[in-house]
């Protein structure tokens, strides 16, 4: 096990990119404060099946699931903090439908930071229309005033994940350019995924069926996030 964890470790320490890289820590220092400074904090995962926590359809294991591991995580380095993760993600769902209800069901919490995790399910839709959606996302967020950090998808067996053409690579590089061009934290699970298969290892062992990842999976997704909730040398401006 602790070889595992470190070869996840080591498989994720280039996917903090994109944003500055202070861009959460103002969050993260809110973390620390304890009471009475100290306030709720919340972050709200957005997405489809994965966020959501399916294993085997129609099996939800919550609690394996990288919205929870991301909230164990956080509590366990800042004992003091009062910190809410909400999944609001639904199976089948694509951006479309996501960005619809993201006023009415994200930021009706009013989130400090938004994940976002639609691209297994946007190879439904052409790649304007899941880049539209997204962009109308991230705007509504950051006029909310809440950070954002958007996911590339995870793994699916039935992908050509060598293959830039293949849909869910697009969509990939979809996400990076737009986490580029607004200045956003981006989570890598896709490169991540990448680097497990070049190194020899299977993607069967990140998968509890074939499009949704097993416990091993969503620990490697919880290290591409990990890094943007560590603690720059000075608050970010």
């Amino acid at each position: 096990m602790k070889f595992l964890l470190l070869s996840l470790c080591l498989l994720s320490s280039a996917f903090a990119e994109v944003a500055p890289s202070g861009y959460l820590t103002d969050f993260v220092k809110a973390l620390d404060l304890p009471w009475p400074k100290n306030r709720m904090m919340t972050i709200v995962c957005h997405g489809h099946s994965v966020p959501a926590g399916y294993a085997k359809t129609p099996h939800v294991d919550t609690f394996v699931a990288y919205p929870h591991r991301l909230h164990c995580a956080l509590k366990e380095k800042h004992p003091h903090a009062v910190l809410n993760v909400i999944v609001t993600a639904i199976g089948g769902e694509n951006s479309a439908s996501g960005a619809v209800r993201f006023q009415r069901d994200v930021l009706c919490h009013k989130p400090d930071v938004v994940l976002i995790d639609y691209a297994l399910n946007d190879r439904s839709l052409p790649l304007e229309k899941s880049a539209a959606s997204w962009q109308q996302m991230i705007d509504q967020a950051k006029a909310a005033g809440a950070k954002v950090v958007l996911l590339t998808p995870t793994g699916d067996m039935r992908a050509k994940m060598s293959d830039e053409a293949d849909p869910l690579s697009q969509q990939a590089a979809q996400i990076r350019r737009l986490a580029e061009k607004n200045g956003v934290a981006l989570a890598d699970s896709y490169r991540a995924y990448q680097d497990w298969i070049r190194a020899g290892k299977k993607l069967d062992d990140l998968m509890s069926q074939v499009n949704h990842p097993n416990a091993t999976g969503h620990q490697l997704v919880l290290e591409t996030i990990r890094p943007w909730f560590e603690v720059s040398a000075s608050p970010s401006k």
